[in-house]
């Protein structure tokens, strides 16, 4: 059965998923970097920025298993570019590079159309002008019966979280303290949406909080 979920998402101590001041420049806001210091030495992050070697630890493991089983992903436009407003063309492709690191159909949120986007490993951009709704009923078809990625941002997760549509969270907790950025659980309540800590690992440089719903 097809399952919505977040995976290998970075926090900060202070429950923030990104920092301030998004920018071409600084992608994950000011020191947003920090929160994926656990990542970039593992092998996996290695292997997918065309480098070898790397950590084989605990956290490679984590990171490794949230690619399992995902057959689709959805993503915010501002995971996907810093472009705001109306495209005004097709040369924006992402964060990326020719080949991302989805290899499966990904559906952009955003509030202007655009063409879908066929990268080179498998990946296509598809962008949902429509709502987040839509783009989850897109998402479930195209992943066939497996499960369906929440990539990012902090807003699109927050949405789809709001609305109970996430089964379930991994959450790798960075021991950072950013003091601002974009909070992902502020004003969520989430006794009431049934979420409960289902288990927590220690890896080398992250903890691993699995959140599921009840």
């Amino acid at each position: 059965m097809s399952r919505v979920k977040v995976a290998a998402f970075s926090i900060s101590l202070d429950g923030f998923g990104a920092g301030p001041r998004q920018s071409l420049e600084n992608p994950l806001g000011v020191r947003g970097t920090e929160l994926h210091h656990w990542f970039f030495p593992t092998a996996i992050f290695r292997k997918m920025t065309g480098q070898s070697g790397g950590s084989t630890g605990i956290d490679n493991d984590m990171a490794a298993q949230s690619f399992d089983n995902v057959g689709a992903w959805i993503l915010g436009r501002n995971m996907f570019g810093p472009v705001r407003g109306p495209w005004p063309d097709d040369s924006w492709k992402g964060w990326w590079g020719d080949t991302p690191p989805y290899h499966t159909p990904v559906f952009v949120l955003t509030h202007h159309a655009r063409a879908p986007l066929a990268m080179k490993g498998g990946t296509t951009f598809y962008f949902v002008s429509d709502g987040a709704d839509s783009a989850l009923k897109q998402a479930k078809v195209a992943a066939q019966g497996k499960d369906v990625r929440i990539g990012g941002g902090v807003a699109t997760i927050r949405e789809y979280l709001a609305a109970g549509q996430i089964d379930e969270m991994h959450l790798a907790m960075s021991p950072v303290l950013l003091g601002e950025g974009e909070s992902l659980f502020a004003g969520i309540n989430s006794q009431q949406l049934g979420l409960k800590v289902a288990r927590s690992v220690a890896g080398e440089n992250a903890t691993h909080v699995f959140i599921e719903r009840g």
